[in-house]
């Protein structure tokens, strides 16, 4: 007779072996043998939207249901917190309990794990604390000033960023050649490698370590303490790694080392074609190189794509193909029909925003929930145009991996130098950029005027002019201070001489806040600045200061952010790894899309990571996707005329549908009327050649108000021809050409 324990032990058993035939079931043949192809080195080659994270966790599952290994014996590396929590409750669910024991969790969580339990191997003890960037910051800035230099031509921000691009490499400030100094910008010489020195040797003195240690000092650890590496090698039967083409060189070494035991089970899950994280330090050629890393490697590619249609993954294979650095797949999928890309051409950025909205507010109608709509830019400034818009339609929206244009850091203090100069009282803005740059004014001097400025119920700027007659401000805050509102007044008075355009960016260059962002290295730096040119951009569209002021006011009220349905904003970057039905790719031109500073850095592989991105950008649309290009653009600030991006050229022909406005490109009819579909053109000719401006006098009419990139807004007077009389609000009577101008 069988005993209850027995028949327990039975019944597991068998629930344990059809749970795992199940879900190996709801696998496809691709994604099954990437599961059970456990032995020996394995490169899972995952195009978006294939099911990587569900080949992942089965695999996972499929190996403890099996029990090839106990959970403590599987390592699996993801790279956010986010994934690792998701992972390991799908893995949970699989096998139906708690996986107690399994090795999971990002990089850097892991290697803490490993170096509390050796700390005093690397100099350590077991409670060391994990530095924040403050924290670095200030310990670099005191190192600075201990050494002598001059934190203008050493920028503490910059001189960290270096030390931690170092790290990235694997390299310990004795490692650093002349070479590798050089390769980390111009602050990468014999000064900063003595900080980076002086930064580690405080650091064990502090019982302390920074991010860029966790990896850096792990890999130290396994390479000096042979036997603590074989303790680790022999313990871990499996290893799985998540997003592998994003991983960079101490990462890949840490992987390496660990990998290189008796077991050597290794599978890497990635998609070359979605390495887009150059500038901050992956390296695509540790996925390209896997075969050659280990030899008799597996390559199993994922193919059928479960996202989006055969159309959006027909343009997206195309341009993609124009890569060299690939190791090569096609994306397929099951699904039948869909909609072309369109690609759009449109006048200028803000009607760009007009079309989205408006075409949001379509879908809406159609009981589209928002939600499942997103704006996908190259640049944060893009962002400003559809934010308006989408205030001023009540449209709700979120932004995706950063603040709104306006909560901006640099937008905010540009903002508060605006407000000062047309509100002197305005005190909170005066305290937000009192020391903003770095002005010498300290706590002590800020907490005098404000006792003084409470006490006498007086503003800040008026209690800082009062007590610069006296003694109680001295030193560099006296002076300082008294600049600054000697700046202020001069600013003042060229209120109704100087254009709010040309006076905005008088007031960020003198005041000292773009030189301070040009100054910094940091890797939003550029962005930041972009942003600022942006923002002097908005403001000459409008009268004076004071009107634009009052506008951002107003729309900052109307701005409620809710947790509701709304549509997402965001940039290529920060859409990796997300899907939505509807997907707006803006800003597809020269100049601005694939980014001028990527080509002129990285030349062909920064154009090719550029594709990678216009790719990852198609492959998040589910249903469609809709290209925008406009005809003039302010990138940014300045007006400039463009041609659509290369990247539209390279999409396959069959696969898109060009629906241009007329006087633009191309052949409407009418606003938004003819679509012009690429099966109309010849196979021999390009997208570019296609595109020729046409002559468009019929679509205008005498009394029409129109709009000119150079003399703005007026009305037709006379029609000569494909030539306009028109009278300009600004600039009085000019003749121009028809297809230089647009109805509004």
């Amino acid at each position: 007779m069988i005993s209850s324990k027995e028949l327990q032990v039975s019944f597991q058993e068998f629930e344990r072996e059809n749970m795992s035939e199940l879900h190996l079931n709801n696998l496809n043949e691709a994604q099954r043998i990437a599961v059970e192809t456990i032995d020996g080195p394995v490169l899972v080659l995952a195009g978006a939207g294939t099911g990587k994270t569900r080949v992942l966790t089965t695999r996972i599952a499929h190996i403890l249901l099996h029990r090839y290994a106990w959970p403590s014996q599987v390592l699996a590396v993801t790279f956010t917190n986010k994934a690792s929590q998701e992972m390991k409750e799908r893995v949970n669910r699989l096998i139906g309990h708690s996986a107690e024991g399994l090795w999971l969790g990002t990089f850097h969580s892991l290697c803490v794990r490993i170096l509390r339990h050796h700390s005093e191997l690397i100099g350590l003890k077991s409670n060391f604390t994990i530095l924040d960037t403050d924290d670095q910051l200030r310990l670099i800035k005191q190192l600075l000033k201990a050494e002598e230099l001059d934190d203008k031509r050493y920028p503490p921000r910059q001189v960290l960023g270096c030390i931690g691009r170092w790290k990235d490499r694997g390299l310990l400030p004795e490692k650093i050649t002349a070479a590798q100094m050089s390769k980390s910008g111009y602050v990468g010489d014999e000064n900063t490698l003595k900080i980076y020195k002086d930064y580690q040797q405080r650091l064990q003195i502090l019982n302390a370590v920074d991010f860029g240690d966790l990896l850096l000092l792990t890999v130290t650890l396994f390479t000096t303490h042979p036997s603590v590496l074989k303790t680790y090698q022999d313990q871990f039967k499996y290893i799985l790694v998540d997003e592998y083409q994003d991983t960079n060189i101490v990462q890949y070494l840490w992987l390496r080392l660990l990998a290189m035991g008796n077991q050597n089970n290794l599978c890497c899950v990635g998609d070359d074609d979605q390495s887009i994280y150059g500038w901050r330090g992956a390296e695509i050629g540790n996925i390209l190189k896997f075969e050659q890393d280990f030899p008799g490697a597996k390559i199993i590619r994922l193919e059928e794509n479960y996202r989006s249609t055969p159309q959006i993954l027909g343009a997206a294979s195309t341009l993609i193909a124009h890569n060299n650095s690939r190791l090569g797949k096609t994306l397929r999928t099951q699904r039948d029909g869909g909609e072309p890309v369109q690609v759009r051409g449109v006048w200028d950025g803000e009607e760009e925003a007009r079309f989205v909205g408006e075409e949001i507010e379509n879908f809406h109608r159609k009981s589209e929930n928002l939600s499942s709509i997103a704006i996908l830019v190259r640049a944060s400034f893009q962002m400003r145009e559809f934010e308006d818009r989408f205030i001023t339609l009540g449209v709700p929206y979120r932004v995706i991996g950063g603040p709104r244009f306006y909560e901006r850091q640099e937008i905010r203090d540009a903002l508060a130098y605006l407000r000062v100069v047309m509100q002197p009282n305005d005190s909170l803005a005066f305290e937000r950029i009192i020391n903003t740059p770095r002005r010498g004014i300290g706590n002590s001097t800020l907490q005098t005027l404000h006792a003084y400025a409470r006490i006498n119920l007086i503003s800040l700027v008026e209690a800082t002019r009062i007590l610069l007659e006296t003694d109680e401000l001295r030193g560099q805050a006296k002076a300082a201070l008294s600049s600054l509102l000697l700046d202020f007044d001069r600013w003042r008075s060229m209120l109704e001489k100087v254009p709010p355009k040309e006076l905005t960016g008088i007031i960020l260059d003198e005041s000292g806040y773009t030189a301070m962002w040009l100054e910094d290295k940091s890797p939003d730096a550029p962005g930041r600045l972009e942003n600022l040119k942006e923002l002097a951009a908005a403001v000459g569209q409008f009268e004076s200061i004071a009107s634009f002021l009052e506008h951002v006011s107003l729309i900052m009220e109307n701005s409620v952010v809710s947790q509701g349905d709304m549509v997402s904003l965001m940039t290529l970057h920060a859409a990796k790894g997300l899907e939505f039905d509807t997907v707006f790719l803006a800003g597809w031109e020269e100049g601005l899309f694939p980014n001028p500073r990527a080509l002129t850095e990285a030349g062909e592989g920064g154009l090719e990571e550029e594709r990678r991105l216009a790719y990852v950008g198609l492959t998040r649309a589910k249903k469609r996707a809709i290209i925008t290009f406009a005809v003039n653009r302010r990138l940014p600030g300045e007006w400039q005329s463009s041609m659509p991006s290369r990247f539209i050229d390279e999409l396959a022909r069959e696969h898109i549908e060009v629906i241009n406005q007329p006087g633009i490109f191309g052949r409407g009819r009418g606003r938004w009327e003819e679509t012009i579909t690429v099966q109309e053109r010849p196979r021999s000719s390009s997208f570019y050649d296609q595109m020729q401006p046409q002559t468009t006098t019929s679509l205008f009419s005498l009394g029409d108000r129109v709009f000119h990139i150079k003399f703005g807004y007026g009305r037709v007077t006379e029609i000569s021809g494909d030539k306009l009389d028109v009278h300009f609000e600004h600039t009085g009577l000019k003749k121009v050409m028809a297809s230089f101008v647009v109805r509004k």
